[in-house]
């Protein structure tokens, strides 16, 4: 039962940390590429998250308009100006529980994988999921271990016919 009590006193010190980091965001310094191609890290895409969901009107006063995705693990926004991600460009956007993946046309998921040197775990025609770990790492403070992983995802999802959805995994857990 010591690793319960680890566990549960370090979500106790991650919870009250998150709301510090969310207020601690500042929309402009947003870089919405690298958090999409896994060159930040996970405090800076939990702050931008934490900030996004919690702030009134966050997806608003970035030019964002929250649509339907017609996928319960999804969260979907449209932005007012194209981004530039993965040597592409998108208006979509969507959030998955653990990051941010661009909705991209006109590449395949195998071409974008095989660019990006991301082996797939299912290549199917109806199907595709592939992930590269980018970094992973445990931290131990006060008697409670921190794992960080990093990953980048490529996918299809039936949801979102003829699209690619390729974007960054940020997680923690507390062990």
């Amino acid at each position: 039962m010591p690793g319960a009590r680890c566990s549960v006193a370090g979500l106790l010190m991650l919870a009250t940390a998150l709301p510090v980091a969310a207020q601690d965001f500042d929309p402009a310094a947003l870089d919405l590429p690298a958090l999409l191609e896994c060159r930040a890290d996970v405090p800076t895409y939990n702050g931008f998250a934490f900030w996004l969901a919690g702030e009134t009107n966050a997806a608003d006063s970035l030019g964002w308009r929250k649509v339907d995705s017609g996928n319960p693990f999804l969260s979907q926004y449209e932005l007012e100006k194209p981004l530039a991600a993965f040597g592409t460009e998108t208006k979509t956007l969507v959030f998955t529980s653990s990051g941010p993946m661009a909705v991209l046309d006109g590449v395949t998921a195998p071409d974008l994988a095989n660019k990006l040197g991301i082996k797939p775990m299912i290549s199917a025609p109806q199907k595709f999921l592939g992930e590269k770990v980018v970094s992973e790492k445990t931290e131990t403070s006060e008697g409670v271990t921190f794992a960080t992983r990093i990953s980048l995802n490529i996918s299809t999802v039936e949801t979102h016919p003829g699209k690619v959805l390729a974007g960054c995994s940020y997680k923690i857990e507390v062990e």
